[in-house]
């Protein structure tokens, strides 16, 4: 019998992805979100497994009556997020219904022995340090889970793009963690343990230079359109926005390994928000802004101009899509898999790329979850032994 999943916040299906291309025999059963764009544009994906519901509603015997053995939750970031200046943590109203679940639904689950064996949570780095991620712990403590706390980044994977996030694994005690002793849970890993390699944000350890060096991250070029001079001319950023803001853009070149993280505020904003292409690479982006902005300086019409020859652009929504993991990327030739329904705006794709999950980084941490010693004798009390491919 295949592992029954709960998908919490469940976006356009970055979840319900990790979970498909994993090893685990495994079906989402249910999937729950409050906006309904991103509940179409699942449906249009995976089917009507989705459910638009104001999740902080659900009730104990609502989601004891699934029978789920995982949940998988992405809840809301902007509470926890840095680049939100009034960011009020469990105060907030949007972080309500993740805390219903964690203080009012799980105990009592706990309580009758229905609650799930394995979760997992992803959300913006910084979510370790606020309320709600101690609240989360301890009460998983208390009901019987053993944690274990990531901070980890797609470029770890080979992905070029430095989005920083944190993950939580939960399961029911005493199923075990692998390649970890026991001592070492309560620290907040930056590597899955016994894969990979490590990746050090100096904003979190100023002590650790950044590993910008880690092997086997593809190049930008292989995430690109195919036919780029339509991709130029669509997504050129705008000659307004260039004098304006242009010095604050994150720019990033075809050849490059590295892109910032891309939020949904992607193409509204410009510090913090994704970086934009320069797909001229003959050219000195740094010589070639301040030729402009002296230009600029001095008064002189159409300065904007000089910028031209960068050919700088926004990444496109496909592009992104490949970036985040829903799509392959573009040197293995594949059609694009994903479907956005025709009433979905531009600005819209990149609201609900933005607030997606990367799907490599999280079927990897679920292979992960579910790897556990063979001897380890633990009874599965409502699930089949799974498939897994191990680290």
């Amino acid at each position: 019998m295949a592992v029954r999943a709960l998908e919490f916040y469940s976006g356009i299906g970055g979840l319900h992805l990790a979970l498909a291309r994993s090893s685990i025999d495994a079906e989402i059963i249910q999937a729950l979100d409050w906006d309904q764009t991103a509940c179409n544009v699942y449906r249009a994906n995976h089917g009507n497994v989705v459910r638009k519901v104001d999740i902080s509603t659900l009730s104990a015997s609502e989601l004891s009556a699934l029978k789920a053995d995982l949940w998988l939750l992405s809840p809301a970031c902007q509470p926890y997020t840095v680049l939100n200046p009034n960011a009020k943590g469990a105060d907030d109203p949007r972080a309500q219904s993740f805390t219903h679940l964690v203080k009012n639904v799980l105990p009592a689950l706990a309580a009758s022995d229905e609650h799930p064996l394995r979760l997992l949570v992803e959300n913006v780095a910084g979510f370790e340090d606020s309320a709600t991620r101690q609240i989360l712990v301890s009460t998983l403590r208390s009901i019987g889970y053993t944690t274990l706390e990531l901070l980890l980044t797609p470029l770890q994977f080979g992905i070029p793009n430095s989005r920083l996030r944190y993950y939580l694994l939960a399961k029911k005690s005493p199923i075990p963690f692998r390649h970890i002793p026991s001592d070492a849970l309560d620290e907040v890993w930056r590597q899955i343990p016994g894969s990979g390699v490590a990746w050090s944000d100096p904003r979190l350890d100023i002590k650790i230079n950044a590993n910008f060096d880690l092997p086997g991250i593809r190049k930008i070029q292989s995430y690109l359109d195919d036919d780029t001079t339509e991709t130029t001319d669509e997504y050129r950023v705008p000659d307004k926005v260039l004098e304006k803001w242009g010095r604050l853009f994150d720019i990033t070149k075809p050849s490059s390994t590295r892109t910032c993280c891309f939020t949904r505020g992607y193409t509204q904003l410009v510090e913090r928000s994704g970086s934009i292409l320069q797909q001229n690479e003959s050219l000195d982006t740094t010589s070639t802004f301040d030729e402009f902005l002296e230009a600029q300086s001095a008064g002189l019409p159409d300065a904007v101009k000089l910028l031209y020859p960068l050919k700088l652009r926004y990444f496109s929504p496909a592009e992104l899509l490949r970036m985040f993991a829903f799509d392959p990327v573009n040197p293995e030739r594949v059609k694009s898999q994903f479907i956005w329904p025709d009433s979905i705006s531009r600005k819209t794709k990149y609201k609900l790329i933005g607030n997606s999950v990367n799907v490599k980084v999280v079927q990897e941490l679920i292979e992960y979850l579910f790897d556990e010693p063979e001897s380890c004798g633990i009874k599965q009390s409502r699930m089949s032994p799974v498939a897994h491919n191990g680290h």
